[in-house]
């Protein structure tokens, strides 16, 4: 290799590094899903107070089951947007969330971000996720939300052909950047309006899809709602928020 090439292929390296450290960095301190959520599910107009609970990433054999038993003794039920490769490996997981009366979403097979793909091979993500959240767990789910919330209006219609609704949402915990507990439940409660879509998220870190630590969000679920409900609020799985849209 000479000098040129061994320049142009470390500059190359360095640019994606930055580029990757870039958009972490973005994710942190924004919330990218406020510039794309036109065309998409990400709250709902409504005086009651309900908001839904949602999910990223899992299922995780080490975190969901934690969060499982939050939610159980809190009395809450919620919606787990899962990613297929971790269906496949987790699979009793994927079951107990279906077992205990939550809602299951598609987050796609292997959370690649989706504007870096065509129109065919965002149908296939799709649609093999789809596969394996029916035969695990026999679950067909009408809800996608896309990783990193990223999606082109283009690729909304096309998820929308497929029979899909594209949710996001309204207030993000960003307990994926494990912010302590007492942070996200503050702000969360600060911020709550009737109508809301919480994110969480039951796997994953900054850089990694699976495992990270999910220890903050475990200890956030009681005392959410414990504050919540103090003002009134209900919880609902997605399907349950849309209910009250109806209303």
């Amino acid at each position: 290799m000479n000098n040129k090439i061994r320049r142009i292929v470390i500059f190359s390296a360095v640019f994606i590094l930055c580029a990757a450290i870039g958009v972490a960095a973005f994710t942190v301190f924004f919330d990218q899903a406020v510039i794309v959520r036109r065309k998409t599910i990400y709250r709902i107009n409504t005086p009651d107070k309900v908001v839904a609970i949602t999910f990223d990433d899992g299922p995780s054999p080490v975190w969901t089951p934690k969060i499982l038993d939050a939610l159980k003794k809190a009395g809450v039920k919620a919606t787990f947007f899962m990613i297929g490769e971790h269906i496949v490996r987790y699979p009793e997981v994927a079951r107990r969330v279906r077992d205990e009366g939550h809602e299951i979403g598609n987050h796609s097979y292997d959370h690649h971000v989706l504007l870096r793909y065509s129109m065919d091979s965002l149908a296939q993500e799709i649609k093999k996720d789809e596969k394996v959240i029916q035969e695990v767990t026999g679950v067909t789910t009408h809800y996608f939300r896309p990783p990193k919330a990223w999606l082109t209006s283009k690729e909304k219609k096309k998820v929308e052909g497929m029979g899909y609704r594209v949710v996001l949402w309204s207030l993000n915990s960003k307990d994926w950047v494990t912010f302590d507990e007492k942070y996200i439940v503050g702000y969360l409660a600060r911020n709550i309006r009737p109508g809301d879509i919480i994110l969480f998220h039951d796997s994953g870190g900054v850089f990694v899809t699976e495992g990270g630590n999910r220890s903050e969000t475990v200890k956030a679920i009681p005392r959410l709602v414990e504050k919540l409900r103090a003002k009134g609020y209900k919880f609902v799985t997605i399907t349950g928020l849309l209910d009250y849209a109806k209303q």
